[in-house]
């Protein structure tokens, strides 16, 4: 462990100095994978570590750098600016004029870097004057700038287990030296397990709700009532605005998209659950309706539209039973796209086709010279025309010529808007329009 006051936190003390002590991320740090083979030769390259909160970021760059004899130099994204990196840099080329030896440069929350920043020291990664790691919570492909993240390699670590946590705890409780080790503390498994579910797969967050309970306990065993208190109401991880929050309403859609009723319920807790505004979800929910069930079934518009209102009537926590009945209606109502489809291709079709004019037949001609110049003169009324359909019509502009954009699928109402469809068109067909 590293060598840290006693006075810092728990988590501090009991960050990891080998890689035999870290916990987590065997996909990147399992023996033979690559970046573990890069780290026991000491071969230092830059990169992004990418991934949710207590999951090893920094302490992973810190093994680095004591593995490969690097300076190491930290910054925070939050804190520092081009200047705190010019900085940094000094240093680096001071190491390395006298101590002939490279510089690690560890930047915490590097998203939180504007352009200019990233670009500050971006020349001196390329010359060798400093190896970058970044640690970021953000996607870095919407985070950071391409001549970066061209020189870096991308490295996803991933929340950590039930599992992975109640080793940590375990470590943190027998360790005599920089954990509880000394006390001969007792941690029950129902108390270990709520701890571990409550971290949410964050180290971090589970050795500060650990030291809590130390703290509260007042013999060698730590209750299950005791962590209880501790854990009181937690906040799963949700990041409003983030890469978690558009990955949560993704598969909240997807699974609305999919048919899964369940599935969709679980996300939709899932997000509700972590503090996200429920009017936000009202609003996808309505969108929902129309992109993937559309005139399949047009009642699930008008009861997503009927949830977002008791939502907005009701408030929270009344109203969210109405957005549930919503989610699993769509979830398991007839699905098209058609019309989302159809739209798509029309905006195409508008936005490419320039302005043409409007048919001379179906323009208004509200007075006396518009009728005289021929407005709506050719136009035929459908309600005059047999089943109220003027058979071989043209409504679109001459330039265009016919469109098809809409085309019902084979489910829900659509079946039957689809049968209607190609009847009429068999009419235009009878009246001499190729439809």
């Amino acid at each position: 462990m590293i060598a840290t006051s006693e006075d810092a936190p728990l988590a501090d003390r009991m960050r990891p100095v080998t890689l035999e002590e870290f916990v987590g991320q065997t996909h990147l740090l399992a023996p033979g994978k690559p970046l573990r083979r890069a780290i026991e030769s000491g071969r230092l390259h830059s990169m992004i570590l990418w991934g949710p909160p207590g999951t090893g970021k920094t302490t992973l760059a810190r093994l680095i750098a004591r593995q490969s004899g690097a300076h190491f130099l930290n910054l925070s994204a939050v804190l520092a600016g081009v200047k705190e990196i010019r900085e940094a840099v000094a240093e680096a080329q001071t190491v390395r004029r006298l101590e002939q030896r490279g510089t690690l440069l560890f930047i915490d929350e590097v998203h939180r870097f504007n352009k200019g920043q990233q670009d500050a020291f971006l020349p001196h990664v390329e010359n060798g004057t400093l190896t970058f790691i970044g640690a970021t919570t953000e996607n870095p492909s919407f985070s950071l700038n391409n001549a970066l993240l061209s020189r870096a390699r991308v490295y996803v670590l991933k929340s950590l287990t039930v599992g992975d946590i109640r080793h940590v705890l375990t470590r943190a409780l027998a360790d005599p030296t920089h954990g509880f080790g000394e006390q001969h503390l007792v941690l029950p498994d129902e108390a270990a397990r709520l701890l571990a579910q409550t971290a949410d797969g964050d180290a971090r967050r589970a050795l500060n709700l650990l030291e809590l309970a130390v703290q509260l306990t007042t013999d060698e065993t730590i209750e299950t009532a005791t962590v209880a208190e501790v854990v009181a109401d937690p906040i799963r991880r949700f990041d409003r605005g983030g890469d978690i929050f558009y990955d949560q309403i993704s598969a909240l859609h997807k699974a609305v998209r999919g048919s899964a009723p369940d599935a969709a319920l679980y996300w939709l807790a899932r997000m509700i659950d972590g503090g996200c505004d429920p009017l936000y979800i009202a609003r996808r929910v309505a969108r929902m309706a129309s992109e993937d069930i559309g005139n399949a079934d047009p009642r699930a518009l008008d009861l997503a539209m009927n949830a977002w209102n008791a939502l907005e009537r009701l408030g929270s926590p009344e109203g969210e039973l109405a957005l549930a009945q919503a989610v699993v209606y769509l979830a398991c109502a007839a699905k098209s796209n058609a019309v989302y489809t159809a739209w798509k291709a029309a905006l195409a079709d508008a936005r490419g086709s320039g302005s043409l004019d409007v048919p001379i037949h179906l323009r208004n001609a509200p007075t006396k010279l518009l009728k005289e110049l021929g407005h709506g003169r050719a136009y035929r009324y459908a309600h005059d025309e047999p089943e109220a359909y003027a058979a071989g019509e043209v409504y679109f502009p001459e330039e265009l010529g016919e469109r098809r954009y809409y085309e019902p699928v084979d489910r829900g109402l659509e079946i039957r808007i689809r049968e209607k469809l190609e009847r009429l068109r068999a009419l235009d067909q009878a009246a001499g329009r190729n439809a």
